[in-house]
């Protein structure tokens, strides 16, 4: 998920404090495997399934459900990868820093592409991700997969797959790692922190 998501307190000087475990890698790697199932009963199947990971933290995730639907259904799924720094609606407003490189094997067109990524918050991502997409073609359906849906939707954006619905404070940080899920409050900065 892009950074400004993640950490909705550091452009105005704060950085996050981790204070909780809210999911440790078991409980990820069991909602995977469930977001894994839903995604092949409601699509019946893998065919015409791409899957797109968000930069930065949508694409691990990303690469663990493909392997997942792998060994559920035997399918090889392509699987992309998303960088939306340039289409975001605040590029005015904040520094844009290329996260990395759009990688999406396959022209979209007709395809149902499921976008993954690890928090949902105001929607903005998505968003700007919605408008990524559809220069690599006009996919059929797009559906949203994610590991935390932290609520606080600034626009109308809903996931079609949830590992945990997890209501926060705006204030606060939600991380997606290998370490599984935290939940932090956001602290002043120290000398140098982000938006300074």
């Amino acid at each position: 998920m892009a950074e400004r998501e993640r950490h909705p307190a550091r452009p105005t000087g704060r950085v996050p404090r981790p204070r909780g475990l809210v999911m440790d890698p078991d409980d990820v790697r069991r909602a995977l495997v469930r977001i894994a199932h839903e995604v092949l009963e409601r699509n019946h199947g893998a065919d015409g399934i791409v899957v797109v990971g968000l930069l930065s933290g949508g694409v691990p995730l990303a690469r663990r459900l493909v392997e997942l639907v792998k060994e559920i259904d035997g399918a090889d799924v392509p699987i992309g990868v998303l960088d939306v720094s340039f289409y975001r609606d605040d590029i005015a407003l904040r520094p844009v820093r290329a996260s990395g490189v759009t990688s999406i094997p396959v022209d979209l067109t007709g395809r149902v592409v499921v976008l993954v990524d690890d928090v949902l918050f105001t929607g903005r991502t998505v968003r700007a991700a919605l408008d990524a997409l559809a220069d690599h073609g006009r996919a059929r359906a797009v559906q949203l997969a994610v590991m935390v849906d932290r609520g606080h939707r600034e626009l109308p954006i809903r996931p079609d797959y949830v590992g945990k619905n997890l209501p926060t404070r705006g204030d606060e940080s939600v991380e997606v790692g290998a370490s599984g899920v935290t939940i932090g409050e956001a602290l002043p900065p120290g000398p140098g922190a982000f938006g300074r």
